[in-house]
């Protein structure tokens, strides 16, 4: 049945080897054509599958993890509103895109409340279009606490342009901002030595963040109680096959690609997160995914706390 199926993700090289599958050129539009029906397998953000959990959905989540991020990363500011650390946030009007709370967003909220004493509620969310002025998402609840004050963009505005002239002070951005690419001289990362910092933080926690779930109708899981096995399969099927290629590429100093020096980043992977680096399943990710519920809760999100247990297919939680 797997063959008749509509299925959409974005272009991963965890998810090439799978075929018959229908790709678009940015994950909300992905998200929002599983979302309006279009397909009967797609991945979907964390965030985006919980707030329909709220709301009532026809999909069910497996334990498949096409995109993660470490997201200390995607914090930017604008060096001229004066942030030089964590510390400095609070009562800053800060930028999201396309809803507040975007899953990059819960990671980098939840890791700094964690570990900073970070409170949303000190500061204003402004929530618009990236590169491009766009509204809020048009196809999920959007979920805030009362006390936490959000609003839009404005007709005409990015949220690029606004970090770039400091009308935000700072940006929880998925995408690197244009102007970050552009070298703007006023706007900088947070954690300018994110990656050590993000290392430290996965050997401190063992949490390596998850960003989307694969989901699937639920009443073509009724009707065919074997088939979120077949998916899973498929999709792990996939995935092992990207990794096999990293592994042998090795051999070749991963002379297919152009970025020199990444033999040594797979050697260094494979050392600091074993042989399967990009696992699948419930058990290698509860923690991450535990950290996460948890952040969605306490970012008022989710009326609960849900449990892993609630949110993926009964037949794969052994995984």
């Amino acid at each position: 049945m797997i063959g008749t199926m509509r299925i959409g993700t974005f272009t991963y090289d965890t998810t090439r080897d799978l075929s018959g599958v229908e790709t678009a050129a940015t994950l909300p539009e992905i998200f929002e054509r599983a979302i309006r029906g279009e397909f009967d397998v797609a991945e979907l953000g964390l965030t985006f599958y919980l707030r329909l959990l709220e709301a009532g959905t026809p999909f069910v989540a497996l334990p498949i993890f096409p995109n993660r991020v470490f997201r200390h990363s995607c914090v930017f500011v604008n060096t001229r509103s004066g942030i030089t650390g964590p510390g400095d946030l609070t009562g800053r009007t800060i930028g999201e895109f396309g809803t507040y709370g975007q899953d990059s967003g819960v990671w980098a909220k939840g890791i700094l409340m964690d570990e900073h004493g970070f409170r949303p509620e000190t500061n204003r969310w402004v929530i618009g279009g990236l590169e491009h002025p766009a509204a809020p998402f048009d196809f999920i609840p959007h979920p805030h606490p009362d006390a936490v004050k959000v609003t839009t963009a404005g007709a005409g505005k990015t949220l690029n342009d606004l970090l770039a002239t400091g009308e935000i002070d700072a940006l929880f951005s998925a995408n690197v901002p244009q102007c970050v690419l552009d070298g703007h001289p006023d706007v900088a990362r947070l954690f300018p030595d994110f990656v050590a910092r993000e290392r430290d933080y996965h050997r401190r926690t063992g949490i390596f963040p998850i960003m989307h779930t694969v989901v699937v109708r639920r009443d073509l899981l009724r009707d065919d109680p074997g088939l979120a096995r077949r998916v899973y399969t498929m999709f792990e099927t996939a995935k092992d096959a990207a990794a096999e290629r990293y592994r042998r590429g090795r051999r070749l100093y991963q002379v297919q690609t152009m970025l020199p020096w990444t033999n040594a980043l797979v050697d260094d992977t494979l050392a600091e997160f074993g042989e399967d680096w990009w696992p699948y399943g419930i058990a290698a990710n509860r923690t991450t995914l535990e950290a996460y519920l948890r952040y969605h809760h306490e970012q008022g999100l989710s009326s609960r706390r849900w449990q892993i247990e609630e949110i993926f297919a009964p037949e794969l939680l052994g995984t």
